[in-house]
């Protein structure tokens, strides 16, 4: 088995993308990345990471290269979230990633690093760490229209991204917060 097939065999089930950190648990030296990437087998994507030059294309390959450039920890977060589903009619301009660690490297333009806040709940979609959709859409009661929420909660309970006893809650909690702003 070639270094290739190695990285092959764990890229294809991650979006095509592989980190150094990783090849190198699977005993596949730095220096032969770089050399695959000279190649034009693997392309580089940022600092010791790389995806592989004939990988088919997902809509999830963007969030999942987002949070592996931000590295161990990071999640998709708000309306990111609700976007990666098409929830909520939301378009960010920018990918907003949470992560625990201060990033001082350059992020492409298509990535806004937040700090990620304690009591959170994270989970994973498509295998990808992201904030948990009811969470995402409480996160975002502030920033996206109620009415664009609503129909939100209904589309993501009948696809089943949230259970019957979430979709309950945020619905009362939208309610509850309509009255409060109008009084």
């Amino acid at each position: 088995m070639t270094y290739f097939d190695v990285i092959y065999d764990q890229a294809a089930d991650n979006y095509g993308l592989i980190t150094a950190a990783q090849a190198r648990s699977f005993g596949v030296p730095n220096i032969n990345l770089v050399k695959m990437a000279r190649r034009g087998s693997l392309r580089r994507v940022g600092h010791g990471i790389y995806r592989l030059a004939r990988h088919v294309p997902t809509p999830f390959d963007k969030y999942a290269e987002a949070v592996t450039l931000l590295g161990e920890g990071s999640y998709i977060y708000a309306q990111s979230v609700l976007a990666m589903f098409d929830l909520a009619l939301v378009n960010p301009k920018t990918i907003i990633v949470a992560t625990q660690t201060r990033i001082r490297k350059k992020l492409p333009p298509y990535i806004t690093a937040v700090p990620a806040l304690a009591g959170t709940e994270v989970t994973q979609y498509e295998g990808i760490p992201s904030q948990s959709v009811a969470d995402a859409i409480r996160t975002c009661q502030a920033i996206v229209m109620t009415e664009r929420l609503l129909p939100a909660i209904e589309e993501a309970r009948a696809r089943g991204l949230i259970t019957d006893g979430e979709a309950k809650a945020l619905r009362r909690e939208m309610k509850l917060g309509r009255k409060t702003t109008k009084q």
